[in-house]
C-alpha cells in the first residue's frame, strides 16, 4: 500500500451519521455510565452543540449497566429498563444516535428497540452465539476488540456478524494487554483493522485505562488522551471514541481516563485538521 494513499472502506449509516468511505472523522462520546437522567442529558446537549459548531458527526454513548466492573461494589448504572428510557429520551429529544454496550442475551431484543448501535464488549467479542445474537437484530454493531486479540483475529468476528446478514459493522480498537494493569495502543492495529473493509474507531480513553489498577477500580492516564488521539487520527481512523465527563475526578466510573468536557473543543479542532490532511480533504 502506498503510504501516502488513503484506502476507503464501506460506508455505515447510523441515523444521520455516516462513517467510513472517505467521510470526515466522526465522534462517539459520552460518560462511561449513566449517572442520572439529568447528567446524561446535560452532557449530550453539550456534545450536540459543540459538534454542530465544528461540523462533526456525533453518536452519543453511555452504558445503562457496566457488567464488567472491577469490584462488586463498583457503580454499574441504572440498569436496562431505566437506562434505555434515558437513552431513548436523548435520542428523541436531541436527535442524536445512541450507543450502549449489551452484556447478556436477555437484553439484546429490548436494547435493539431503543439503541442505534449495539456494542459488543471487549470481553465478549469471541463469544460466537452472543455476537451472532447481536448481529441478528440488524442494528449497527460496534465490536470492541478484546485486549487479548491480535488485530487480524477480528476478521473472524466480522464473518460471524456477516453470517447473520448484517453489514453495519464498526470495529473499535481499545488497546492490548501489556503486563499487569496496563494497556498499550498499537497504531498498526488501526491500519490492519481497516483491511476488513469496515470503518475503524479508535477508543482513545479506554486505551489509557489501567484495568484494576486501583485495586477495586481501574486507574487511567488521561494526560495522554490528546497525543494518542492525534496519533490515531494520523493513522487514518473513521471515528474517535471518548469517554467524557464534566468533572472526571467525580465520575462514578472510569474518571481517571475520561476527557474533561471543557477541554474537548481545542482537541477536536486539532483532530479535524489532521483528519482533513490524512484523507486529502
Amino acid at each position: 500500500m502506498n503510504p501516502t494513499s488513503f484506502p476507503a472502506v464501506k460506508e455505515v449509516r447510523i441515523g444521520p451519521v455516516t462513517l467510513g468511505g472517505r467521510r470526515p472523522l466522526a465522534l462517539i462520546a459520552g460518560p462511561c455510565v449513566i449517572e442520572s437522567e439529568e447528567a446524561c442529558l446535560e452532557v449530550a446537549g453539550f456534545l450536540k452543540e459543540l459538534t454542530r459548531s465544528l461540523e462533526i458527526s456525533l453518536i452519543f454513548k453511555s452504558s445503562y449497566d457496566k457488567a464488567n466492573r472491577s469490584s462488586l461494589r463498583s457503580y454499574r448504572g441504572p440498569g436496562l429498563s431505566q437506562g434505555l428510557k434515558i437513552l431513548g429520551r436523548v435520542r428523541r429529544e436531541l436527535g442524536i444516535p445512541v450507543l450502549s454496550d449489551v452484556h447478556r442475551f436477555e437484553e439484546v431484543k429490548e436494547a435493539a428497540e431503543v439503541l442505534d448501535v449495539l456494542q459488543v464488549p471487549a470481553f465478549l467479542c469471541r463469544q460466537t452465539d452472543f455476537v451472532h445474537a447481536v448481529a441478528q437484530t440488524q442494528k449497527a454493531v460496534n465490536v470492541k476488540k478484546g485486549q487479548f486479540l491480535a488485530p487480524w483475529d477480528v476478521q473472524n468476528i466480522v464473518e460471524k456478524i456477516e453470517s447473520a446478514g448484517n453489514r453495519s459493522i464498526l470495529l473499535t480498537e481499545r488497546g492490548a494487554s501489556f503486563g499487569y494493569n496496563n494497556l498499550v495502543a498499537d497504531m498498526r492495529s488501526l491500519v490492519i483493522l481497516r483491511q476488513t473493509g469496515y470503518p475503524v474507531i479508535y477508543d482513545v480513553t479506554h486505551s489509557l485505562q489501567l484495568p484494576g489498577g486501583l485495586g477495586t477500580s481501574s486507574g487511567g492516564q488521561r494526560e495522554y488522551i490528546a497525543p494518542l488521539a492525534r496519533a490515531g487520527v494520523g493513522a487514518g481512523v473513521d471515528g474517535i471514541f471518548m469517554e467524557v465527563h464534566p468533572n472526571p475526578s467525580a465520575a462514578l466510573c472510569d474518571g481517571p481516563n475520561s476527557q474533561p468536557l471543557q477541554e474537548l473543543r481545542p482537541l477536536l479542532e486539532q483532530l479535524m485538521a489532521l483528519d482533513r490532511i490524512v484523507k486529502g480533504a
